[in-house]
């Protein structure tokens, strides 16, 4: 059985070295007025590890809200804090595991039972979104871990699983991690890959800024 200071402890060394992206950077979503209050309370706040749980309580929707990077960032302090068992209203299991299955509802009305499908094969929004299904969102928002922190997730949400009060939410955590978190672990790019990416990317901005060669 994983402990609790085991989780929190690879939590840590996977993602203490991110670096904070700006506050200009964290706002993902822009329809009301919502996500810009939930989001504007992080600004500022460089330092993930010394975010409260209080505080988080307090935006349990920022999650939400957060563009990727803003996600990528502050994700792990959502993680050491529900670990801790110190949040009682953001629900950082949702936002891992929702998308990777299926729930299907009868609405019976005076004409038809109508079936209503949402998660994993339901449209999100086709006149805005297409043909995107909410498992299609779930795949490219979840896939700006690298290796290394995806096995971070998956060592917190195995945990969550062991002490999960809830056998809905351990279905969903299941679900999750056999239908994309496991594999991921095995196939996203490691830290080192991106680190040398960006570092190429510096070098041949560099090059350009001194000019282009015969």
């Amino acid at each position: 059985m994983t402990t609790k200071e085991a989780v929190i402890d690879v939590i840590h060394r996977a993602f203490d070295a991110n670096a904070y992206p700006g506050d200009d950077f964290l706002l993902g979503a822009f329809d009301g007025r919502e996500p810009e209050d939930e989001v504007a309370a992080f600004r500022g706040l460089a330092d993930w590890t010394a975010v409260e749980a209080e505080f988080l309580d307090d935006h349990p929707d920022a999650l939400s809200f957060f563009s990727e990077a803003g996600f990528h960032f502050f994700l792990p302090a959502y993680m050491t804090a529900d670990a801790r068992g110190a949040l009682h209203v953001a629900d950082t299991v949702f936002h891992l595991t929702s998308g990777f299955h299926d729930e299907i509802v009868e609405i019976p009305t005076k004409r038809r039972v109508f079936v209503v499908r949402t998660g994993k094969s339901a449209f999100i929004n086709p006149r805005r979104f297409g043909a995107m299904t909410f498992f299609d969102y779930a795949r490219y928002r979840l896939s700006i871990f690298a290796r290394e922190e995806v096995g971070a997730i998956v060592a917190y949400l195995e945990y969550k699983r062991e002490h999960s009060a809830s056998e809905f939410e351990k279905e969903r955590i299941i679900t999750a991690l056999d239908g994309f978190w496991r594999e991921r672990a095995r196939s996203a790019p490691g830290a080192d890959s991106l680190k040398r990416h960006l570092d190429e990317q510096a070098e041949y901005l560099d090059a350009l800024r001194d000019g282009i060669g015969e």
